[in-house]
């Protein structure tokens, strides 16, 4: 089947075809997008109802929130630094805002609106924006929960039919005596809203999928006031009065101090929500990779400038002060923008509105306006971020800030919680826990915390209750000790020693241990940096997932054999070179493994295409060719490279069912090269005489050890999440079908965490076809189980770099013996005809055409594996339900990067998925 492959050297049309630019050139791209178009509707249908009801809930005059969002389109999105990010009236400035104007005036609110605008421009000429990302997220988040508190305390007023009061604990009182005289059109009105709101994003089906695109306040506040119309409803509504007599900024009047603290109040508000808007922008950018390849990462300085050239002129013509708006900002990316001239079409659509829907605007019932406003209210109390500051023990600061925010106001509870962080931090900093026990003879001090001089003290008493001569380990989690506790330590481990007893410290990393440190030396058991062993195990803390995997010195070569004679298979001396048959990375039709990986069984990232000589008992290099393992590493050709950390005696000149797990050598720079230390989790077969004694392997003692990490370090962090799994039971949104490759980590890929994915793993991540499982129904079990119990929302099939099923695929023998992996891999011969066939373009990578077959065939299984998934029926029904997703993805082992198939592409292209830079 592999001669019927082509290949790039003999298909100069497909190579053409493979380098078809993705998108259209940066020259022949229209001026205006018809994405920033239909983005700027859609932005503009949401903005409008909500700059009304900000304004409603601030008592601004009504047109103030129609110039602010107009000025927030034009102005900041011109000049700001966050192309698609929608800047307007802001819910968290309802609160300020109505505080201001109660207590100066409206005019005067708007000459502090351009003093505060004034000083942004002056802190992004300091370039200090990212100084505003260094706020706790706990204190944002309380902040803006304790102004959704007060905005929907404020709103019930009017949703009842009455009128607000100026202050959180005024509306509290007087809610009872609101409620005994409802008005009923008013409750009526804003309860047909708040319905409208709720239900509106769940309407089922296809239908419900397209009238989902109306943006969901639009149809709340149009279907009310429509309702309110037909029925002749007696209600308040929105007055706009001519802009003849619109009132603008004057010159400011008030105390000074006060005066002050308003313009530092509107502009840290202003600018942190903005900032952190700017930054949410780019996550929401980075997930979409049709966007994030036109669109950069925001300029934060610039974005600070933006905001306050908007501040100034919102402010100088009578408008509310504007901040990055998360709503609209979401809508606009979902919509498809690409450039920010979808944000200023917004703007003009605003000022359109404004000049020629007056008369359709003051058909607009108060009521449904301050409904829309209090639901925006409730959503700032998100269950969210109170889950994920509780997480995080910070609980504490958000409570305070929200608390002082609805009952002092935003600039004294922004304080209050900064202060409250402060004490957290310092708390933290201080507190060390220090325990001892005794455990079979030993003496254990457990150390949890930074050991800092405070807690020299109760460290000296804790040491002093191990008795002379005894056996110590002492045990220090933490990252920081100080001077003081070093010589605390180091004099009575000294003192300890010298009176017969044996003392080791074990380093807060799993595995590390360091038997007699002498010097600064000891100080490194913190870090896990060993520099003197007593045990055989030597990490490299500066490779964070290499950590649980330990290199084995030299001595423990010496006791177990010499580490000249380990040629076996999986490691060999300095140098020496591995056996041909195992050099190349391709699965035996027998179901053998010739390859130093398994996994995927556990390839390398690029291997030479197959050779159209395969056998049934060789590997892809032909048995009497000589190897350089040690270049091949380097060209990453699937040889693995041993360190002198052999397994031990023996030729090893069989075949290898291991995987090289472990740690890989610093310099090695893809999985190609790896020491003899990895871990070697198969069973090999060894030729020589006697049993070789691989001590590469994970004994007993390595798993244990992983747990006992994982029970000290991440149990106490995961047992309260876990612990609500365990009584929720599992709610997975993704099912994700992934090859059983042990290079593919998927919590690491995704991100994700317990609960997210619901994952299936199998050679080749291939998905069979009904009917043709042959008695085995997993994956079809797994898949009905996910769409029809679960009910997840998507489905991910995702392929990566050097896939051994492919290539054996490629490499396979027609009448080869039907060995239980090759009856498995039939279920890829599909993808095979794929690519074979000339009347279906390939699948390819954006930007570069595949490396070689091996490469050309797992993209193209992916997108089959696809085409398998829609045959099953309850993904079948699902798809037509609306209620599920497909996606395909691939993952390069070598670059760590993944590419998303870019969805409605008719050429089957994978998209590089960017990155978001946190830090910009």
């Amino acid at each position: 089947m592999s001669a019927c492959v082509p290949t790039r050297a003999d298909e100069p049309r497909r190579e053409e075809h493979s380098h078809e630019p993705h998108s259209p050139p940066p020259a022949r791209r229209p001026r205006l997008a018809g994405a920033d178009v239909s983005a700027s509707i859609a932005v503009f249908l949401i903005a409008l109802p909500l700059s009304l009801g900000i304004a409603l809930a601030t008592g601004a005059p009504l047109q103030a929130g129609l110039v602010a969002a107009a000025v927030g389109g034009l102005v900041a999105g011109r000049l700001g630094g966050a192309p698609l990010q929608v800047s307007g009236p802001a819910a968290g400035l309802t609160v300020v805002t109505a505080e201001l104007i109660h207590q100066y005036g409206w005019r005067t609110t708007c000459a502090i609106t351009v003093l505060a605008g004034l000083a942004q421009l002056g802190l992004g000429l300091l370039r200090v924006a990212r100084t505003a990302l260094a706020v706790s997220p706990a204190i944002v988040h309380g902040m803006l929960a304790g102004i959704g508190v007060t905005i929907a305390v404020a709103q019930l007023h009017i949703v009842l039919g009455g009128v607000p009061h100026s202050s959180v604990l005024d509306n509290l009182r007087e809610l009872p005596a609101q409620l005994a005289r409802v008005h009923p059109a008013a409750l009526s009105v804003s309860v047909l809203t708040l319905a409208l709101l709720v239900l509106w994003p769940r309407l089922p089906g296809r239908a419900g999928k397209l009238l989902r695109k109306v943006p969901t306040p639009l149809v709340a506040v149009a279907v009310a006031t429509t309702t309110a119309s037909l029925m002749g409803l007696s209600l308040p509504k929105v007055d706009l009065p001519s802009w003849s007599s619109h009132a603008l900024a004057a010159l400011p009047d008030g105390p000074v101090l006060g005066l002050v603290a308003a313009v530092l109040t509107i502009t840290l508000v202003c600018s942190v929500q903005s900032l952190l808007g700017a930054v949410a922008v780019d996550k929401l950018v980075a997930g979409r990779p049709e966007q994030s390849a036109r669109v950069g990462r925001s300029d934060l300085d610039r974005e600070l400038l933006g905001q306050g050239a908007a501040n100034v002129v919102s402010g100088a013509l009578g408008g509310l002060p504007i901040a990055g708006v998360a709503v609209r900002s979401s809508a606009n990316v979902h919509a498809g923008a690409v450039s920010r001239n979808s944000t200023m079409l917004h703007g003009v659509l605003v000022v359109v509105a404004a000049l020629l829907m007056v008369p359709i605007l003051e058909l607009i019932p108060l009521a449904s306006l301050a409904a829309l406003v209090m639901a925006v209210g409730i959503q700032m109390v998100s269950l969210h971020h109170i889950r994920t500051v509780t997480r995080h023990r910070e609980v504490l600061v958000y409570a305070v800030t929200t608390l002082a925010v609805v009952f002092f106001g935003v600039l004294e509870g922004v304080a209050l919680g900064i202060a409250m962080a402060v004490g957290v931090a310092l708390h933290r900093l201080t507190r060390t826990r220090i325990t001892h026990d005794e455990t079979e003879g030993v003496h254990h001090v457990h150390v949890r915390g930074q050991l800092t001089f405070l807690a020299v003290p109760r460290l000296s008493r804790t040491l002093h209750l191990v008795p002379q001569g005894a056996a110590a380990v002492v045990e220090l989690d933490g990252s920081f000790m100080d001077h003081a506790a070093y010589e605390s330590l180091q004099d009575w481990q000294n003192t300890h020693t010298v009176h017969g007893g044996t003392v080791e410290l074990v380093g807060r990393r799993s595995g590390v241990r360091i038997g007699e440190p002498t010097g600064p030396a000891g100080l490194q058991a913190l870090t896990g940096v060993a520099t003197e062993e007593s045990a055989d195990c030597r990490c490299h803390p500066w490779t964070p997932w290499r950590n649980h995997q330990c290199e084995i010195p030299e001595a423990a070569l010496l006791r177990d054999g010499q580490p000249g004679d380990a040629q076996g298979t999986g490691a060999g001396d300095a140098g020496g070179s591995a056996t041909p048959s195992d050099a190349d990375g391709a699965l035996r039709t027998d179901g053998t493994d010739s390859t130093r990986g398994r996994g995927d069984i556990g390839e390398p990232d690029k291997v030479s295409a197959p050779s159209p000589s395969y056998g049934g008992t060789d590997a892809l290099a032909q048995p009497d060719a000589p190897r350089d393992n040690t270049a091949d590493a380097s060209k990453d050709t699937g040889t693995s490279t041993a360190t002198g950390t052999g397994a031990g005696p023996g030729t090893g000149t069989g075949t290898d069912a291991a995987t090289s797990t472990g740690a890989r050598t610093g310099a090695a720079a893809d999985t190609g090269a790896r020491t003899g230390a990895a871990a070697d989790t198969g069973a090999a077969t060894d030729t020589g005489t006697g049993a070789a004694t691989d001590t590469s392997r994970p004994s007993a003692r390595q798993l244990a050890r992983g747990i006992s990490a994982f029970q000290r370090n991440t149990a106490p962090l995961v047992r309260g999440e876990l612990a609500r799994l365990a009584r929720e039971g599992q709610q997975p949104s993704q099912l994700f079908l992934t090859c059983a490759d042990s290079r593919l980590v998927t919590s690491m890929i995704t991100s994700s965490g317990p609960g997210d994915l619901f994952v299936v793993r199998n050679v080749g991540n291939l998905v069979p076809l009904p009917g043709r499982e042959s008695g085995d129904d997993s994956v079809a079990a797994a898949i009905e189980y996910a769409v029809d119990v679960l009910e997840v929302r998507s489905i991910t099939v995702c392929g990566h770099s050097g896939c051994g099923a492919m290539q054996a695929l490629l490499a396979s023998e027609p009448g080869a013996a039907q060995t239980p992996l090759r009856r498995w891999l039939r279920h890829g011969e599909p993808s095979l005809e794929r690519m074979s066939d000339e009347d279906r373009p390939w699948a390819r990578l954006a930007g570069r055409a595949p490396a070689d077959a091996v490469e050309q065939l797992c993209l193209t299984n992916v997108v089959q594996q696809l085409e398998h998934l829609r045959a099953h029926e309850s993904v079948a029904r699902a798809l037509r339900a609306g209620e599920l997703e497909l996606h395909g993805m691939y993952f390069h082992v070598g670059e760590a990067q993944a590419y998303l198939l870019t969805e409605g592409h008719e050429d089957r292209v994978f998209d590089h998925v960017g990155v978001a830079d946190l830090s910009a």
